[in-house]
């Protein structure tokens, strides 16, 4: 970003920041599991709840951005190229931290207007984000279902319809070399499985959440596989910009000659 501040460059800070911040806020469930109860204060754990899960699907979102902005830049090249401005990838990077923060504020609330919590005593079954009320869950189910719509699904569908025309526009030009075409294929691949490994099993469990009417048992589980999206996206990174790549194979021929 110091040499040439690009809208993906924009794009995969946002990214990293919220990874990064994720990865912060893993600690307190982490430390929630080790002690079989919320063991930490109490504003801590609506707090915590809010950032854990605006941050998935803040990662959500920017990675489609980041498959609008490769395919825009493959299909429309010299349209693109003369209206490709950093100034928009800011823009954009802030509707999408306030889009996910607004749509996951009811994890705050909910957790907040707990039964007879208070901030100054522990929840009555010393769990955070856990064994909702029936009021608790005619608010929160719904609001779940429109999340998965929202934040994955609609960006889903989007990030499909771009790197699908992105390969095909990449694998079929004969004056794109055999180097970045498989680089291409790296990045939609890495994508995919993000969406496909760590955010469609959560959001399955909204749907049926939403369908039986209740919090599935097995939705903790599938919770863990969000986790991993920290782990695939220094992948995407790598294949999506070619300053880093250029770093990584600099590094290596300096180890090399050492």
């Amino acid at each position: 970003i110091r040499d040439k501040a690009t809208p993906n460059c924009i794009l995969l800070l946002n990214l990293t920041i919220s990874d990064l911040c994720f990865l912060v806020f893993l600690l307190f469930k982490m430390s929630e599991q080790i002690a079989g109860r919320w063991a930490l204060p109490p504003f801590l754990c609506p707090l915590s709840g809010l950032v854990y899960f605006s941050t998935i699907y803040t990662s959500t979102l920017f990675l489609t951005a980041v498959s609008v902005e490769r395919y825009l830049g493959v299909a429309y090249p010299i349209h693109y190229k003369l209206r490709r401005h950093a100034v928009y990838a800011l823009f954009a990077s802030l509707g999408i931290w306030i889009c996910s923060f607004g749509h996951c504020s009811f994890v705050y609330v909910t957790e907040f207007k707990r039964d007879n919590y208070s901030l100054l005593n522990m929840p009555p079954s010393n769990v955070c984000y856990d064994n909702f009320t029936e009021k608790q869950l005619q608010v929160l189910l719904p609001v779940r279902l429109e999340i998965s719509i929202v934040l994955f699904l609609v960006p889903s569908l989007i990030t499909c319809f771009c790197y699908f025309g992105f390969i095909r526009i990449v694998i079929s030009s004969p004056h794109i070399c055999r180097n970045k075409k498989q680089r291409a294929v790296g990045l939609v691949a890495a994508t995919l499985a993000v969406f496909i490994i760590c955010f469609t099993p959560y959001n399955i469990s909204h749907l049926v959440g939403y369908i039986q009417w209740k919090s599935p048992d097995w939705r903790i589980k599938v919770l863990l596989l969000s986790t991993f999206n920290a782990c695939l996206d220094p992948i995407i990174f790598y294949f999506s910009s070619s300053a880093m790549k250029r770093s990584f194979s600099l590094k290596s021929k300096k180890q090399n000659t050492s």
